[in-house]
């Protein structure tokens, strides 16, 4: 017989963050067990033929197959959903399983979406090459303008999808306003919140339909492994996207949703430390000269800094840099790096750093790359857990050798 641990949504929804994370969606089984028990199983039995009728009619509860529901995930997702504020949570093998699933689920052809442009490149994927080839519609627009998104909308607009901040511009987009307009038009709104985590941003709160998290970031935290998740009302989950999930089986391992439960207990200090670290880099950063520009939402000089800073708790672990020759100037700062890390992972707890228009988008159109502002300069850094002062000095030097100087 199972210990409920933390099943009552009534009383683990009057936790704070920390409990949640360490405490919520947990249940043990009669091994008594304090650590969540992973279970590597890909169906179920039944004591009679009878309960396996009833299972499969949802007369009963319990598990019939892993495509379906695994425990192991049960838990990962009923966790993702308590600390959401979402009535229900689904996870996927990857983060873009989960964005592709709920974008197909709630579109069919001769349907109209809206974007905003700043996406990570499979996401422009999925909204400008997939959806087309099944009949739908799409129109980009600059996220941080609100009138390009009401001259956007049309009679068949179906959903909004969007980042915030994005990839890797971190360009900000007003959650609230997107919600209200999508709404009042009957539009969903899907919201990519992979940067900002559900500690720092709850987009749920500001009116936000659907919630996407790639947890392979924060959410694992050292990269371990590959997972995703959806959270959203139970109505348009069950109703939408729970029977493409059935169907198609994007499914999340029981091995990967045991990972990021374990990620989950300490997401909160390593954001809280990505962040407070990646406030330091960036004022270096900054402080250094020789960059065209240093971008973090949690600095005064942020562009959007106002917005940002009313939408999340503080200014996120990721930086925009700027260096002025290009690519060949770019690849020397990469290669001079003794500490930090080259690889196109964010949220880690080692300090990452990319070049996206030669990585996460190089499959964009080089004119969208440009329009978006990804030129060979651009550089992101993912803030790890290491000391920030290491960090800095690691920057300096490699700024020296790559000749960025005032």
């Amino acid at each position: 017989m199972k210990k409920d641990t933390g099943q009552n949504r009534d009383i683990t929804s009057q936790w704070r963050l920390q409990t949640q994370l360490v405490r919520g969606g947990t249940w043990r089984s009669e091994m008594g067990e304090t650590s969540e028990a992973m279970f590597m199983t890909s169906g179920y039995a039944y004591d009679c033929a009878e309960d396996a009728a009833a299972r499969f009619a949802g007369d009963q509860e319990g598990y019939t197959y892993s495509r379906l529901r695994n425990p192991t995930a049960a838990m990962f997702e009923d966790k993702m959903a308590l600390i959401e504020g979402a009535e229900v949570a689904r996870s996927t093998a990857t983060g873009m399983a989960a964005v592709t699933a709920a974008m197909l689920s709630i579109v069919k052809a001769g349907d109209h979406v809206i974007s905003s442009r700043a996406l990570f490149g499979s996401c422009r994927y999925v909204i400008e090459t997939l959806m087309p080839k099944f009949g739908v519609d799409f129109t980009l627009v600059d996220g941080s303008d609100h009138s390009a998104w009401k001259e956007a909308f049309r009679p068949n607009t179906v959903a909004v999808f969007l980042e915030t901040p994005a990839n890797p511009t971190l360009d900000v987009v007003d959650v609230q306003f997107v919600c209200d307009l999508a709404h009042e038009n009957g539009a969903v709104v899907v919201v990519d919140n992979v940067f900002a985590t559900p500690v720092l941003q709850k987009p749920i709160e500001m009116g936000a339909d659907v919630v996407i998290y790639s947890a392979t970031k924060h959410i694992d935290g050292q990269g371990r492994c590959l997972g995703g998740c959806i959270l959203t009302t139970d109505a348009l989950m069950d109703e939408t996207i729970l029977p493409f999930l059935r169907n198609t089986g994007p499914n999340i391992s029981p091995f990967n949703a045991w990972v990021m439960l374990k990620g989950l207990e300490t997401l909160d200090l390593r954001v809280e430390r990505m962040c407070g670290n990646a406030a330091k880099v960036a004022d270096a950063l900054s402080d250094m000269g020789g960059l065209d520009f240093v971008k973090y939402p949690g600095r005064s000089d942020f562009a959007q800094h106002e917005l940002a800073m009313k939408q999340m708790s503080m200014g996120g672990s990721i930086i925009a840099l700027h260096v002025p020759g290009g690519r060949e100037q770019a690849f020397k700062f990469l290669n001079a790096l003794d500490i930090i890390d080259i690889s196109n992972n964010i949220g880690d707890a080692k300090s990452l750093m990319t070049h996206p228009a030669s990585t996460t988008h190089a499959s964009v159109a080089k004119e969208s790359r440009l329009e978006l502002g990804i030129d060979e300069g651009l550089l992101r850094l993912s803030v790890g857990l290491e000391h920030a002062d290491d960090l800095i000095e690691d920057l300096i030097q490699a700024a020296a050798i790559a000749r960025i100087t005032k």
